[in-house]
């Protein structure tokens, strides 16, 4: 009875492995016509019976199975497939197919990126931009950062969900986005040009056509996937979520100035200015030296009233950074602040021309104290607004040639 059971298995097996080499024939010869639908049908069929398969038969059925997908367009399945047996391969330490598959697998990588690209670049859609970029990335998972432009992507259709599983993705795998590029200057072109290893931008270098090598690293994507998810949770209507989310990951990373920056954007976006002074005091212990934190804690002073703290930040700020023309631009806003309530008095006063003209000289000391900073501002970044600004003021202050200069200007920016 144990001889018959054993005779019916082997019988058994050699009927399976029978009908794999069938099936694997089928879809070969299907291919080989372009009967794309045929070899599907066949593949189908052996993939029922590949788990007990040899291997050369394995390999043979995922190459199968990848040229008909591949043709079929279905990359997702092709790429799968390809992948599968290069991965089987490299365990088996046998190249039957690989060879064959991986500059099909790199053409079709290269299509669905450029595609991606394509769509994206386009503007139009956005949505098949995300799902071709993350395709891209199941195709060759090495290339992670392909799932951080399906996250961009999915953002900029407004598919928030989408975008959130793509950068909750990049979180949990640790990914940070920082790329090392050698460079090198082209001595014929003068251009700077990238090189795809050390040892190849050396070689350049050694060969005379090139010189100051340089190694560049970028920053880390870290704390703008963090602040992308928390402003995508925030967009959602989902606040609390949003700020528990960055509070999270600055846990790990308390002193990180661009972690702080980040929470403090989602609380501009929350119009809730009070934290957003909080941390931008906490930023300025961080990194004292930084005009850009006294500007903004300027900003969040004199939207609360605090009109002189401002002016002392915004003085910072321009001590630090000479040329900063925002600053001096708010300065000058600061001082004009003192306006509104002269021009109050000068209203109450309309009848009393004595009390008038004292506010009016008042008034014009005022504008005189503004006016530098204005002219700074407008010098270092010239817009209608310091333009209109300085005619107005030196048309008060009755200085004709200036008001004129400023008038010209004004109208040939209109």
């Amino acid at each position: 009875m144990k001889n018959q059971l054993l005779m019916l298995s082997l019988a058994m097996a050699c009927s399976g492995i029978y009908a794999q080499k069938a099936e694997l024939k089928a879809a070969e010869k299907a291919i080989k016509k372009q009967d794309f639908n045929g070899a599907i049908t066949s593949i189908s069929a052996a993939e029922k019976l590949i788990d007990n398969a040899d291997d050369k038969y394995k390999s043979k059925f995922y190459f199968l199975k990848g040229q008909a997908y591949a043709a079929k367009q279905d990359y997702k399945t092709a790429g799968a497939s390809f992948n599968k047996l290069i991965k089987f391969e490299e365990k088996t330490g046998k190249d039957r197919y690989s060879s064959k598959a991986a500059p099909v697998l790199n053409k079709i990588i290269q299509d669905v990126s450029n595609k991606a690209i394509k769509l994206y670049n386009g503007g139009k859609d956005y949505k098949t931009a995300a799902e071709n970029f993350y395709l891209t990335y199941q195709l060759s998972p090495k290339d992670t950062s392909f799932v951080y432009n399906a996250a961009v992507a999915a953002t900029q259709a407004k598919d928030y969900d989408k975008a959130l599983e793509y950068y909750n993705e990049l979180k949990s795998n640790g990914y940070s986005g920082v790329e090392t590029k050698y460079v090198a200057t082209n001595v014929a072109s003068g251009k700077v040009e990238s090189f795809q290893n050390k040892s190849q931008r050396d070689l350049m270098v050694k060969s005379k056509q090139y010189i100051k090598p340089e190694t560049q690293v970028s920053e880390s994507k870290k704390a703008t996937i963090v602040k992308n998810i928390a402003l995508i949770l925030k967009e959602q209507g989902k606040n609390e979520e949003a700020i528990a989310a960055m509070s999270e990951a600055r846990k790990s990373n308390p002193k990180d100035l661009n972690l702080i920056l980040n929470e403090a954007q989602l609380y501009i976006e929350m119009k809730r200015m009070d934290k957003f002074g909080e941390l931008m005091k906490e930023a300025v212990s961080i990194d004292p030296n930084n005009p850009t934190l006294y500007y903004n804690l300027g900003v969040v002073n004199y939207n609360q009233g605090r009109v002189e703290d401002a002016k002392k930040h915004y003085e910072k700020a321009i001590e630090l950074k000479p040329d900063y023309a925002d600053a001096y631009m708010n300065l000058a806003v600061v001082i004009l602040d003192k306006d509104k309530a002269i021009v109050e008095e000068m209203n109450k006063n309309l009848s009393n021309f004595k009390k008038y003209d004292e506010l009016a000289l008042k008034q014009k000391e005022v504008y005189k104290e503004a006016i530098p900073f204005l002219e700074k501002a407008d010098k270092l970044n010239r817009s209608v607004d310091t333009v209109k600004t300085l005619m107005n003021l030196y048309e008060v202050l009755e200085m004709s040639d200036k008001a004129k200069e400023y008038r010209d200007a004004y109208k040939a920016m209109r």
